[in-house]
């Protein structure tokens, strides 16, 4: 009889064995430490090794590690729901726990069909999101996506929910981009595509506060959020914000949707909210959408690990950390610095073709022109030979692909721990730029 063995996340190369972290860096088995700027997948918000974290999780394991959510609440779980709160920013919201993101945006769809349904509108089940998004792996909130990699092998499956323009100034003027790059070119899309649906079918447009790795790092254009808002709530269709990568703090605020000045009706969370020490995500419901909910008599959904007390233990230590320690402004003192180095390092780069960013989440999109955007040949992998370049002095990136056409086109992400230091940060920028020059100045592998 043979072992078992580890289905692993990558193919195509054998990781190091992680055995210890703290704040910043992580160390392998052999040793060898990694500085992590991007805080795993965008994740590490308090940086990595707290022990009060995982004396909160091991306590509450101890006293209570699971009750199903049918039959019980629990203490940790309404004092984070009364904790969190004030920090959503939507109207009296109501929480509902998931171990992650992906099921986060399956119960938010979920809510805003009920939310529908309950008010007497059952033809509303149509939902629209954006090219060059993305909302998760499982089918409902990867057929939301428009990743369209990740989509491709199994476009057999999806099909159910359609897609407006990217909010993606740097590609607005590229056809193959399916980008818009106004806020009222954006607007105007929406309300003709709303327009041309059946009445009453559209249930609700889900969308990133900021693009995450799709696009590397996307800022809708100015005045964005307040136009989408407006056609929304014209039509009668519920407003998602995905939140996971940008909440918590990682573009300087709570939350991403605070600097629209825009109240969502449903907000999607998980990631920074345990900051990687537990699975869990939320689905956060408007006092408005809740309370129709409610009315409603019933929720059809659940999940077997949803509602767990650990979870709302470990995120309730992590809110307290954010808050006591001002995590979210170190997020925007920091990042600014950040920023600011990679603009004075890369400014004029010929093969960076825009920084941007907000908080200590920053993103180079990578070009093969800079003048004309032409993206780099997607089988020359080049921002997966600079995250090698990186790993191999001791940094760890994040990464982004097909911003350009749906497969073309190169994106290196940062989203360090908010307790990174600033010379942890010049360094960061150091071997990045090393990292960049080696995959931009080595010959591509012949298996590439």
């Amino acid at each position: 009889m043979t072992s078992g063995r580890v289905f692993r996340r990558v193919l195509d190369r054998e990781p190091p064995v992680a055995v210890r972290a703290e704040g910043s860096t992580i160390w392998d088995r052999d040793g060898r430490a990694y500085l992590d700027a991007a805080g795993g997948a965008i994740v590490v918000g308090i940086g990595h090794g707290r022990e009060s974290v995982a004396r909160v999780m091991a306590e509450q394991a101890g006293r209570l590690a699971y009750a199903h959510g049918t039959a019980f609440t629990s203490e940790p779980l309404e004092a984070y729901a009364a904790e969190i709160g004030p920090h959503l920013p939507m109207p009296d919201p109501a929480i509902y726990p998931v171990s992650g993101g992906s099921e986060a945006m399956e119960t938010a769809l979920k809510m805003a069909r009920t939310y529908h349904v309950a008010r007497g509108e059952a033809n509303r089940w149509v939902v629209i999101a954006r090219w060059g998004s993305y909302h998760g792996n499982t089918l409902g909130a990867l057929d939301l996506s428009g990743r369209k990699p990740l989509r491709r092998p199994y476009e057999g499956w999806l099909g159910r929910f359609r897609h407006v323009s990217a909010a993606y100034p740097y590609r607005a003027a590229d056809h193959d981009a399916h980008a818009l790059g106004t806020a009222e070119a954006a607007a105007a899309e929406l309300d003709a595509v709303l327009e041309r649906a059946e009445p009453g079918s559209v249930a609700a447009f889900v969308a990133e506060a900021f693009v995450g790795a799709t696009l590397g790092v996307v800022e809708p254009p100015p005045g964005y959020w307040p136009a989408i808002a407006d056609v929304c709530r014209r039509h009668g269709v519920l407003l998602v914000a995905d939140e996971v990568m940008t909440g918590f703090g990682r573009t300087g605020r709570w939350f991403a949707m605070e600097g629209f000045g825009v109240q969502p009706d449903i907000l999607v969370a998980a990631k920074g909210a345990t900051s990687g020490y537990a699975p869990l995500g939320f689905a956060a419901a408007s006092g408005e959408v809740f309370e129709t909910i409610h009315r409603g008599g019933a929720f059809t959904h659940g999940f077997t690990f949803s509602h767990s007390p650990v979870g709302a233990a470990v995120a309730r230590e992590v809110l307290r950390i954010l808050v006591m320690e001002r995590l979210v402004e170190a997020s925007a003192a920091k990042g600014s610095h950040l920023l600011g180095l990679l603009h004075e390092r890369l400014d004029g780069h010929p093969h960076v073709g825009e920084i941007r960013g907000r908080g200590l989440f920053a993103g180079l999109e990578l070009v093969a022109d800079r003048v004309t955007r032409a993206p780099f040949p997607r089988s020359q992998r080049l921002a997966e030979r600079v995250l090698a370049a990186a790993r191999e002095r001791g940094l760890l990136l994040y990464s982004g692909t097909g911003m350009a056409d749906g497969t073309q086109g190169d994106a290196v992400l940062l989203g360090p721990p908010f307790v990174i230091t600033r010379q942890e940060l010049e360094t960061v920028v150091d071997r990045l730029c090393q990292a960049l020059e080696v995959a931009l100045t080595a010959p591509v592998p012949a298996a590439a």
